[in-house]
């Protein structure tokens, strides 16, 4: 377990590719940073995200418990494409690449 005290920021996002083909699900406590990381990836060259060219996010989730919002990331990287499909069209219903509104 990862308890700590006080209020925490925890993100569970999912990023796509430019042509929307590919889905990537990721955890992070700092959104702004890890979307940097993912829009500079000179320094993770074999990341998956790099390979398929994963920086646009279309869904995002944010939890306080550091052991929700990981126990909702692997939930969700057990979830069929179609129902991932389903998860971020009630989210997102055009698939805009929200980057910009973090």
């Amino acid at each position: 377990m990862y308890k700590t005290l006080g209020t925490h920021n925890y993100y569970v996002y999912i990023l796509t590719n430019k042509i929307k083909t590919v889905l990537y699900i990721g955890f992070t406590n700092n959104m702004k940073e890890r979307l940097y990381y993912h829009q500079h990836p000179e320094a993770f060259c074999k990341a998956f995200t790099t390979k398929y060219k994963c920086y646009n996010l279309v869904y995002w989730e944010h939890y306080q418990d550091v052991d929700i919002a990981i126990d909702r990331e692997t939930q969700l990287k057990k979830w069929s494409r179609k129902k991932k499909d389903a998860l971020i069209t009630a989210f997102n219903p055009e698939w805009k690449f929200l980057n910009d509104e973090i």
